[in-house]
């Protein structure tokens, strides 16, 4: 699967009307969500959007009519079989109603334009880790974690220690297995891993 590998724009004019598209890698769909706030244009016309993640998905037609704008945006991202994506596209009308099949062409093609046209990259699969350690090793596992790239996404403790929740790529899992249970000299060790169901 392949997301995309950096923030990707396109602009088109079809009858008059501006459709100005982004699109950018989105994890989870709180980001996808701030995203499309973070970049949506309060005095155009319609801002429509989708986004992709996984098996979640939302879009929306931004009054425009239903099914014209926010689903051929989806569509496009399906299209372009791409993942942990969310695409905004904004229309400034021109004047010339496209209707409801013009719509569609014009959302769905812009979109599907901008994603072709946008750098991409293997997706590759995240695993949350639960780690469990003492106290006393959070000072050298704490570097490691950094050291694969991976995400600090929470810790809980308790009277033995400290669960560390690590968001890390699959082809990880093992090599960091190992190198906490070297660092703490086998005391602190990986209790689970939670692989993503798709």
């Amino acid at each position: 699967m392949l997301t995309l590998q950096r923030p990707a724009t396109y602009e088109t004019t079809i009858k008059k009307s501006r459709f100005v598209v982004v699109a950018a890698r989105a994890d989870d769909p709180d980001l996808a969500i701030a995203f499309r706030e973070e970049e949506r244009v309060p005095h155009a016309t319609h801002n429509c959007w989708a986004f992709r993640i996984g098996v979640h998905y939302r879009f929306s037609d931004d009054g425009e009519p239903g099914g014209t704008a926010g689903r051929p945006i989806l569509a496009a991202i399906d299209g372009q079989q791409l993942d942990h994506v969310v695409v905004l596209v904004t229309r400034y009308f021109g004047g010339i109603k496209l209707g409801t099949g013009g719509l569609v062409r014009a959302y769905g093609g812009a979109a599907a334009e901008c994603l072709r046209l946008a750098c991409r990259i293997e997706l590759k699969r995240q695993c949350r880790l639960h780690i469990r350690i003492p106290f006393d090793a959070m000072g050298v596992v704490y570097p490691l974690i950094d050291r694969f790239g991976a995400n600090r996404a929470g810790e809980e403790c308790d009277n033995h220690g400290v669960v560390l929740l690590v968001d890390v790529t699959e082809d990880h899992v093992a090599a960091i297995t190992s190198a906490v249970q070297d660092a703490t000299r086998g005391v602190g060790h990986v209790v689970s891993v939670d692989r993503p169901s798709q």
